[in-house]
């Protein structure tokens, strides 16, 4: 498990470095497990040790939310005083996230069929 978890902070680490490095407008860790995504695609297989490590983590997900909430509690009165844009932003950005989400559904419905007349 010491060795899956060094894996993955490792990639972390190298998705910061490379953030840093590049001046991309993307957070470290995403650019972490993209690479993570791409080990494991050449690999073609997940090794038991990250997997079992990967479940206990997300097990414990709802850990990872307590500094989030302690900001919110912390800016209280920041949010007091901006929420209608904050509103306006998290009302939008979720209608985005849902319109792009269905849009992307239908393109990947419409390739697997479009494979399978193919093949």
């Amino acid at each position: 498990m010491i060795g899956a978890m060094a894996v993955l902070l490792g990639l972390q680490l190298i998705g910061e470095v490379a953030v840093q490095i590049s001046g991309l407008p993307i957070p470290g860790p995403v650019v972490g497990m993209v690479l993570l995504f791409i080990a494991l695609r050449w690999r073609e297989s997940l090794p038991e040790a990250l997997r079992t490590t990967a479940e206990t983590l997300l097990s414990h997900l709802s850990l990872l939310f307590i500094p989030a909430g302690v900001g919110i509690i912390q800016h209280g009165a920041r949010l007091a005083d901006e929420w209608l844009a904050l509103l306006a932003a998290m009302v939008l950005s979720t209608l985005i996230t849902v319109a792009v989400t269905a849009l992307v559904m239908q393109w990947v419905i419409r390739r697997q069929r479009g494979a399978r007349w193919d093949g």
